[in-house]
């Protein structure tokens, strides 16, 4: 079981790369959710994702990209910007840890709890101008020159005042000026909101040209959450999208005629349809304590679900009964196939994977199983979740993989990289960038021909 954890810390398609060519102006486009698979067999799958393709054909590809622990969303765009895993550059989960419920769901919106360099600051240190279109975790970023980070709270109005004060000074105003459009909600993770966006950054890149640009693209994610991976929707969603990647590159090319192009996504899929409460199982057990109407009062173990998995954290990390008793709860929670539960990691196992070093376990779901949310007193233990697809296990899985593929000057056409890590992909685009990525974990990929 331990070798498959060390196998992950060596998959990278990447060696020493022949000296560094000449510095080139960088787009990185993500799209939330994408397997690679919906790109290299887009034919078989009747999808038509022309600019895509295009991309594949014109430039390097992965066959996929492993992960990291959890893989959702703000971990994994973390590490696309640092090339660092979770348990170094300090952002382990989609949601921040909030034992007593109180912090209406927020998220890792903020780039101070970053803690290593992202590629943005290292640029900004370079002097180059920096770009950003709602990228996750980039909210008060060092280096950014224009950023439009993405935060949402309620989905009120004001939702759009707050953006509008943590953005640039002006910047929304006048590219809603540009565009005729009002900026979209963050909260919201339409296509049609993807549009919206596309349309800013398209905007963004004709007015100021950044040498460095990130945009994210989030209604693949959203759909195949409601739908499941692969079903019409998804594929639909997929499509538009497609043409955004088109409008966006467009853009950039025409800023920057030797600009280099990244394609990146964060994660895989998985169809679900049970999910399991821990927070059931330990509230049984004693280990979380509800007041009268149903709140947390106190706890010696919580869980901090992060969809196909779930991290256990102790109240007091060095007690060994504590842990023990957390220990035998899991295994017989584990014991019975109606849970789902695949694995349980121990904190060592955690560390190789180069997880959440604030926990004391990991639970790792089975493919068809997602951890449930706090739910109150009485949540059952055994459920059916209210979407039809997630991600968030533990990244060995195929099916987790996500997507990389870049084009530009000097890079190969049509070269198949294989399988690599995540980690890689940061160091090569500031290899690209010609700039000092300190805190990246892994060399840069080797993206020429082969000889």
């Amino acid at each position: 079981m331990k070798a498959a954890f060390f196998a992950l810390s060596l998959v990278t398609a990447a060696a020493v790369l022949p000296a560094a060519a000449q510095a080139s102006p960088v787009l990185m486009i993500s799209i939330d959710g994408l397997r690679p698979g919906g790109i290299l067999e887009a034919e078989k799958r009747g999808l038509k994702l022309p600019n895509l393709r295009r991309m594949m054909a014109d430039g390097a590809y992965a066959t996929g990209v492993a992960g990291v622990l959890p893989t959702v969303t703000y971990p994994s765009h973390t590490t696309l910007i640092t090339g660092a895993s979770p348990a170094k550059h300090g952002v382990v989960n989609n949601t921040t840890f909030d034992p007593a419920q109180i912090n209406a769901g927020g998220w890792y919106w903020y780039a101070s709890d970053i803690k290593v360099p992202t590629l943005w600051s290292a640029a900004g240190a370079k002097g180059l101008s920096v770009g950003n279109v709602h990228w996750p975790v980039s909210v008060g970023a060092t280096g950014i020159t224009w950023n439009l980070p993405q935060l949402w709270r309620t989905g009120h109005g004001d939702d759009a005042k707050l953006i509008a004060a943590l953005a640039t000074p002006g910047l929304i105003p006048e590219l809603e000026g540009a565009t005729g459009l009002t900026y979209a909600a963050g909260i919201d993770e339409s296509i049609e909101a993807d549009e919206n966006r596309g349309a800013f950054a398209v905007s963004l890149i004709g007015r100021h040209h950044p040498d460095f640009m990130t945009v994210y693209f989030t209604a693949l994610d959203h759909q195949q959450h409601m739908d499941g991976p692969d079903t019409p929707g998804a594929h639909a969603v997929l499509e538009r999208i497609d043409a955004l990647v088109g409008q966006v590159m467009a853009a950039e090319l025409a800023a920057h005629p030797d600009a280099t192009v990244a394609l990146v996504s964060d994660h895989g899929f998985e169809p679900i349809s049970h999910e399991t409460s821990l927070f059931r199982a330990f509230i049984d057990a004693g280990l979380i304590r509800l007041d009268a109407e149903g709140k947390v009062s106190g706890w010696d173990a919580m869980v901090w679900p992060s969809g196909g998995s779930a991290a256990i954290v102790l109240a007091r990390p060095d007690d060994a009964a504590l842990a023990a008793k957390v220990a035998d709860v899991l295994a017989r929670l584990k014991a019975d196939p109606a849970s789902g539960i695949a694995m349980i990691a121990g904190k060592d196992d955690i560390a190789r994977m180069g997880g959440n070093p604030q926990a004391s376990f990991y639970v790792n779901f089975q493919p068809g199983w997602s951890a449930a949310g706090f739910a109150g007193a009485n949540a059952p233990l055994f459920g059916v979740p209210k979407y039809k697809g997630t991600h968030g296990y533990f990244p060995q899985a195929q099916h987790l993989q996500a997507t990389f593929m870049i084009v530009g000057p000097g890079i190969a056409k049509g070269r198949s990289l294989g399988l690599i890590d995540m980690r890689a992909i940061a160091p090569t685009l500031a290899r690209v960038l010609d700039v000092k990525l300190d805190g990246a974990e892994l060399p840069p990929l080797d993206l020429s021909a082969k000889r």
